[in-house]
């Protein structure tokens, strides 16, 4: 299956893109690659960083970059002084059991959430063109209480928290969108669902028990090179920012890529808007680095 990537969109570009070195960062790393971008890999393990790198046509840097630790993302961003074509935040994990970043959040929405707001927020003097998010459907399970984040109240459900971090992929795009418009900026942001696929995300060694789920994802889930078609369509498709791009098929779970719907909770501004003060206040960001934050 052919991605819709446009090589005239990303030959010369400068990408930097997270969790590349498996899965869909890896298949969306290798595609880029191939049409003449430049990748940033940013990656917590920076000698399969580098395999990777060593694999792909051109030159290409390999930085560490670990969206568990704020710290790990500042330094991150504090090396980054050219301008930033694309910024895809990719990385993600998964957890069926509560566990914490190393600054006490919620391992799933201090890593998918977190950390890839502070790095946005941090990188965005820098970048020209776009931030896509990886996001999921799994959005439309989420019960997301902006009172508890962190799960100290509620009894911690894996799944749910998983969902809860991917709705808040989906409101930080639509946020980030509305700041960008309302600051005039030509910044376009965009999520993006893979739709089901095969990946190491769902090897939470954790889990000790194994049933049906284990036996249909690998008949049901597609492969990571066509869970990155997605990815591909909202790096460099004429979409309108704030588009949220996933497969055409088996009600979005699989092959092709076009722009979907998403859930009523995920279309709420107040929420958007709520999440994003929070998110503000749990990573410190202070107005100096917030300049969309100063701008909107």
């Amino acid at each position: 299956m052919t991605p819709p990537l446009h090589p005239s969109a990303v030959s010369g570009t400068t990408v930097v893109l997270t969790g590349a070195t498996s899965g869909i960062g890896r298949a969306t790393a290798v595609a880029l690659a191939a049409t003449g971008a430049h990748l940033v890999l940013g990656v917590r393990d920076t000698d399969k960083g580098a395999a990777l790198a060593a694999e792909l046509p051109g030159a290409h840097e390999v930085r560490a970059l670990d969206l568990a630790d704020l710290a790990s993302v500042r330094r991150f961003a504090e090396r980054t002084i050219g301008p930033v074509d694309v910024l895809v935040n990719n990385a993600g994990v998964s957890s069926s059991t509560l566990q914490s970043t190393r600054d006490g959040f919620e391992l799933q929405f201090g890593t998918n959430h977190l950390g890839h707001f502070l790095l946005t927020t941090l990188l965005l003097p820098h970048i020209t063109g776009r931030v896509v998010t990886v996001a999921s459907q799994a959005e439309r399970a989420s019960r997301l209480d902006l009172a508890d984040l962190n799960w100290h109240r509620r009894e911690f459900r894996g799944q749910r928290a998983y969902a809860d971090s991917k709705l808040a992929n989906v409101l930080f795009t639509a946020e980030l969108d509305r700041r960008l418009r309302a600051a005039g900026s030509p910044v376009r942001a965009m999520a993006a669902h893979p739709g089901l696929v095969v990946t190491a995300i769902y090897d939470d060694p954790q889990r000790t028990r194994r049933g049906l789920w284990d036996r249909l994802l690998p008949v049901l889930g597609q492969q990571p090179d066509q869970g990155a078609l997605p990815v591909l369509l909202a790096i460099t498709g004429a979409l309108p920012s704030g588009a949220f791009t996933g497969p055409r098929h088996l009600a979005h779970m699989r092959g092709g890529a076009q722009v979907i719907g998403r859930s009523a909770r995920a279309k709420d501004p107040e929420l958007a808007h709520g999440l994003w003060v929070a998110s503000e206040q749990l990573t410190q960001l202070d107005d100096a680095s917030a300049s969309i934050s100063a701008r909107s």
